[in-house]
Parts: structure tokens; sequence; C-alpha cells
């Protein structure tokens, strides 16, 4: 089950990997084409999903309408078990279908933990692992979270993270890259890329104004494909800084990536892009008082809430980007890309068990 862009691209090697037993959800949270249609074609995600309509409404109604409509989709067809991915509105609204429906649950990307009660994917991500029949942790510290909690280990695997999969699948090679940045009148090396569509920076005027100052002003071009949101957002602080901006639509995933790989750095509120600068070996300012990634912490990004920090450190990197940090000679800790076999093998083991016990 999928309802963003996120799920679409860390589910879809394990979609190819099931095969013809998948059936795709898309529960229409992103209900954008680039974000769902579009990108559902461009990773390669041959069966034709079954359409939803969650997008557009607040949390409350969003938890709702999956909750009722992934019920209805698993009543309506024989459902082995439900896959969901993360913490998204999506994922719990699934969650509680599949629990509610009396469906085995496997949650890929379980145990990641912020301990920041402020931000609603932490609630998320908590209740869809304690109601999880399988939990699949991309790294050890995500499976420590999880013991913690009093999750039985039986009901844990840690699988590494199906973002590496999909990175190593459709990174750009050289021309590619070359290609996007000569598109853009980019140099490699010589701008930031940012992205920001988290609550706390969107619908906060004042925050929004704060990222907008600081990423205006820095030395170096700022290209922003914006969530549409995020453009909506923008539109409405109507900031004079705006205008020194690249703003872009949101952009397909391989050239995302190649946009990615070129920059001098990152900064962003995405949880996605910190993983992925741990395998492209590109830094990032993570733009938000918390992560529930800690393994990328130190080596390939720096937390910088929006404000003073957020402020110096990107005028610091920016000033002399040929000495900014960066991770290449370190392996990411989210695994080799065999997270999606891994995670395969977890639901084929959760699917024995259950049949089993009955």
């Amino acid at each position: 089950m999928v309802g963003t862009r996120p799920e679409v691209v860390k589910l879809a090697p394990v979609v190819e990997a099931l095969g013809a037993a998948a059936r795709v959800v898309h529960t229409g949270q992103h209900y954008d084409a680039a974000l769902s249609r579009d990108l559902l074609a461009e990773l390669g995600v041959a069966c034709r999903p079954t359409p939803l309509a969650a997008g557009g409404a607040d949390r409350a109604g969003q938890l709702a309408t999956v909750t009722r409509a992934v019920a209805d989709a698993v009543a309506a067809r024989p459902t082995a078990a439900v896959v969901v991915q993360g913490d998204t509105n999506s994922t719990l609204g699934g969650a509680l279908a599949a629990n509610a429906t009396g469906t085995p649950l496997l949650h890929v990307e379980a145990g990641l933990r912020s301990f920041d009660r402020g931000m609603p994917e932490e609630h998320n991500r908590v209740l869809t692992d304690h109601l999880a029949d399988c939990c699949c942790a991309p790294t050890e510290t995500a499976r420590a979270n999880l013991v913690a909690e009093g999750i039985p280990p039986s009901r844990i695997a840690v699988t590494g993270n199906t973002i590496v999969d999909a990175v190593l699948a459709h990174r750009p090679d050289p021309p590619f890259v070359a290609r996007t940045l000569a598109e853009l009148d980019l140099q490699a090396g010589r701008y930031v890329l940012a992205t920001f569509h988290r609550p706390e920076n969107t619908d906060d005027p004042d925050r929004l104004r704060t990222l907008v100052s600081t990423l205006g002003s820095l030395p170096l071009p700022v290209v922003l494909p914006a969530h549409p949101r995020t453009a909506a957002r923008l539109r409405e602080i109507d900031h004079p800084r705006l205008e020194a901006l690249r703003l872009l639509d949101p952009q397909p995933f391989r050239r995302f990536l190649a946009l990615e790989a070129a920059a001098a750095f990152c900064i962003s509120d995405s949880g996605g892009v910190q993983e992925e600068a741990s395998i492209l070996g590109v830094p990032v300012l993570v733009a938000r008082r918390s992560t529930e990634r800690p393994e990328v912490m130190g080596r390939w990004a720096e937390l910088a809430p929006p404000g003073p920090v957020l402020d110096r450190l990107a005028r610091a990197w920016a000033a002399d980007p040929d000495r900014r940090p960066r991770g290449v000679a370190s392996p990411t800790p989210y695994g080799s890309g065999d997270a999606a076999a891994r995670t395969v093998a977890a639901l084929d083991a959760l699917l024995r068990s259950s049949s089993s016990s009955r």
C-alpha cells in the first residue's frame, strides 16, 4: 500500500520482488501526478494501482478515509497481508485497516524514532509498529528502539532500507547528470538543492519566511523542487527573497537524484534526502528540530533548525563549497541494496507463521 512519493519510491523494489503476487493500493494522499501516477510508471511498478481518494483532507480525515477504504479493498479481494511503509497518515490508516480486518501486517522501515511527540509522523510510526505482526527495521538502531518498547524480537527483522535498492537501480550516470545540469544552467558543486514539505516548516508563516530568507541570501544558486503544498504556502507569504530561488515542479526520481548528486549540499526536512545523502555522499543540513535518522548525523548530515543555526551553517557551507563535509568514504548505514529481498523473505516467514497458527 502506498500513498505518498517516498512510499512509492521505497516500496517499488518490494513490489518488483513480489511480482504477480503484489497488488498496489494507492491512497491518493499525494494526488499530484508527478508524486503518484507518473512516479509509479517511472519506477516500473507494472501492476495498476487501486486508487483511493484520501488527498486534500486534514489528518483525521485522511486517517478515517484510508482506514475505511483499505478495509473495503481487503474485503473485496482475498489479501494475504497488508504491507505499509514509513510514517505517513496512509501508513497508519493501512495499519488500522489491517488490524480491523484481521489481516497480517508488515511494516517496512519500522523502528525509527525522533522522540519528538510534536511530530505527527512519530505518532504514526509508533502506533504502526505496535500493530504490526512483522517490523522490518532498516538498522540495528531501529531494532533496538523496537525492543526497548517491548516489541518481541520474534516480530522484528533487520532488513536494511529499500531506499538503497531504489537509488542503486535508478542512479543516473554522468552523462545524464551533465544533461540535467545543462538544461537548468547549473554547475556541479556550485548550487544548493533544497526541499521542504513538513507542516512544522510550511504551515508556520514565520518559520517559512525564515527559511526563505536563509535560502535567498546564500551566495550560491538555490534550486527548490516544490511540493504542491509548499508551492501554495510560498505564494501566500510573497517573500521578496523568493525571486532568488529557482523553483521547480516536483522532479522525476532519476532527475532528482541527478540534482542531488551534483549539489554542493542539500537543505531539506525530508527523511528520504537524509538517507539518499548517505548513499550519494552529499552532505545535508536537516531543517528540523529533530530527526528519526541518527545514523546519518555527523557523517553526512547536521541538524539545523530554521533560524540562526541553519542560517549560520548554510552560509558557512556555501561560502566554501569545496571544503564542505562529505561522507563519500563511509558506507551507508542502510545496507547494500538487498533490502527488498530481505523484506519479501520476512513477509514469507510471516505468512507461514500466520498459516500454521490458524
